[in-house]
C-alpha cells in the first residue's frame, strides 16, 4: 500500500474492475441487485465508495449492462471521486464481464484487484491487505472457513431436488471463496487468454489462474463481507451497518 512502501522509488499502478452486469434473478425483484437501494444508496455506490477508501487503488473500471453504462456513469460521476472511475460494458457471464474490462486496463498496470459490486461491506483494510500480499504472491483472494460440513454430490441420475452424495469433504481442507481478488496484471490477462483459447469458465478469477497451475494464496476474510444475492442479504447488510455505526 502507499502508507506502507514509501521507502519504494514506484509504487505499484492498481486498476479494480467491479462486474455489475448480473440481472440478480435470485433476488426476486424488478431491478438488478447492483441497483438495489443500502441505506438509501444503490448498492453498487455504496460498494465503490467503500473500496474507494483504499488510497492504493488508482482506477476504477465498473462493467454492466450495455443499456445502463450511461445512466450509471451519471450517478457516479455524482460522488466526485478523486480518481478516475469509468464504466464500461460488461457481458451475459461475469467472466465476459471481468474479460471486457480487463481489455480497458491501461498497459502500465501492475496490478489488477477484482470486486464484487454487490459485496458493499468491504473494508479499506480487507483491500490492503489483498493488495499487499499479492504485490509479493502474485495471486491473493479473500476467504472464510467452512462452518458447516461440506458433502460432494451427484445430481445428474436422480430427479427433482434429490443428490447423492459422493464425498464428504473434510472443512479444513475448505475455504468459502470472497472478493477482493488480486493479481500480477500479467499473469490475469494470461489466464483469460488461456481460458477464451480452451473455452473454459471459471466462476472466479482465481479459478483461471489455477488452472493454469500456479498458485493463489488465501487470506482471511469476514462473514460481514457478503455478497448481496437473496432478499433476506440486504436485511443482513443493514444490521452489519447499524452494528458498524454502533461501534460494535
Amino acid at each position: 500500500m502507499r502508507q506502507l512502501q514509501s521507502t519504494r522509488n514506484t509504487m505499484p499502478r492498481i486498476v479494480a474492475i467491479l462486474p455489475a452486469a448480473g440481472f440478480g434473478t435470485r433476488m426476486g425483484a424488478d431491478s438488478p441487485k447492483q441497483f438495489r437501494l443500502l441505506s438509501g444508496v444503490p448498492v453498487i455506490v455504496f460498494t465503490l465508495r467503500r473500496l474507494a477508501q483504499c488510497p492504493a487503488i488508482d482506477e476504477f473500471l465498473i462493467a454492466t449492462r450495455g443499456d445502463d453504462i450511461e445512466s450509471l456513469a451519471t450517478r457516479l460521476a455524482e460522488e466526485q471521486f478523486d480518481r478516475p472511475v469509468r464504466v464500461v460494458r460488461g457481458g451475459d457471464t461475469r467472466q465476459e464481464s471481468v474479460r471486457n474490462a480487463l481489455a480497458e486496463v491501461p498497459a502500465n498496470t501492475d496490478l489488477v484487484l477484482v470486486h464484487d459490486a454487490v459485496r458493499p461491506l468491504v473494508t479499506r483494510e480487507q483491500a490492503e491487505r489483498v493488495i499487499s500480499e499479492a504485490e509479493v504472491r502474485g495471486a491473493v483472494i479473500l476467504g472464510i472457513p467452512a462452518m458447516d460440513t461440506v458433502k460432494e454430490v451427484k445430481r445428474a441420475s436422480l430427479p427433482g431436488d434429490v443428490a447423492l452424495i459422493t464425498a464428504t469433504i473434510p472443512r479444513e481442507r475448505v475455504v468459502l471463496a470472497q472478493t477482493p481478488q488480486a493479481f500480477h496484471a500479467s499473469l490475469l490477462r494470461a489466464a483469460f487468454a488461456q481460458a477464451a483459447a480452451d473455452g473454459m469458465t471459471a466462476s472466479d478469477e482465481a479459478g483461471l489462474v489455477e488452472r493454469m497451475g500456479r498458485d493463489v494464496y488465501v487470506v482471511l476474510g469476514a462473514e460481514r463481507n457478503l455478497k448481496i444475492t437473496r432478499p433476506g442479504d440486504l436485511a443482513l447488510a443493514e444490521f452489519y451497518l447499524a452494528e458498524e455505526r454502533a461501534g460494535r
